[in-house]
């Protein structure tokens, strides 16, 4: 059974930073090598991918809109997986989600394509 966990959300000023954790179990036993990750969703919008990384070669991938403020890292020894997110803008505020599916072959952000979730957590970025 498949289990993911999102935590570390929080209110932070604009400029500042954050860490999210995504905890999986059971992911391995599923796949020979799979992805995690990240999404978004904020008040009103459809959900988005933000980042993601590749299990077997830790192989990174980001959405535009995060490029060089956000940086995707897996513990695997942790089974967890983290999201470093800096220089927050206020439109980076939403609900954060992690999920993970088997590998594609190449990354992407579909949220469609992704097969297990977690919990959100939740972000707002906000003087």
């Amino acid at each position: 059974d498949v289990q993911l966990q999102a935590s570390g959300g929080g209110l932070v000023p604009p400029g500042g930073s954050l860490r999210l954790s995504c905890l999986t179990s059971g992911v391995s036993y599923d796949y020979d090598d799979y992805v995690i990750g990240w999404f978004r969703q904020a008040p009103g919008r459809e959900r988005e991918g933000v980042s993601c990384i590749r299990h077997s070669d830790a192989n990174e991938y980001y959405a535009d809109s995060v490029k060089g403020r956000f940086t995707i890292s897996s513990d695997n020894a942790k089974n967890t997986v983290y999201l470093q997110m800096n220089s927050l803008k206020p439109e980076d505020t939403a609900i954060y989600y992690c999920a993970t599916s088997k590998w594609f072959g190449a990354p992407k952000l579909k949220p469609l394509l992704y097969d297990s979730w977690g919990q959100g957590t939740l972000v707002t970025v906000s003087s």
